[in-house]
C-alpha cells in the first residue's frame, strides 16, 4: 500500500463527486492503513457525505488498494 496506489483510487471517484459539483482530496495514509480525505464543494455541506465517505469512496479504496482499514474525512 503506497500514498500513490490510494490517490490513483481516489482519482478514479473523483469524477463522480465532481458531476454533482464536489470534490474529495487525499490528505494522509497513516502506517496502519487509515486513509485522511477532505471534501470540498457540495460535498463538503452535504448531509450525505458520511453514506458516500463509507459506500463510495471507503468501498472503492478497500477494493483497489490492499492494506486500507478504513478512510476518514477530516473538517
Amino acid at each position: 500500500m503506497t500514498k500513490e496506489e490510494v490517490v490513483k483510487a481516489i482519482e478514479a471517484v473523483r469524477p463522480y463527486l465532481q458531476a454533482d459539483d464536489g470534490d474529495v482530496e487525499f490528505i494522509d495514509l497513516s502506517q496502519d492503513g487509515i486513509v485522511r480525505v477532505k471534501f470540498s464543494g457540495a460535498c463538503s455541506i452535504c448531509p450525505l457525505s458520511q453514506m458516500t465517505l463509507r459506500a463510495g469512496i471507503e468501498r472503492s479504496l478497500l477494493r483497489q488498494v490492499p492494506g486500507i482499514r478504513r478512510v476518514e474525512a477530516i473538517l
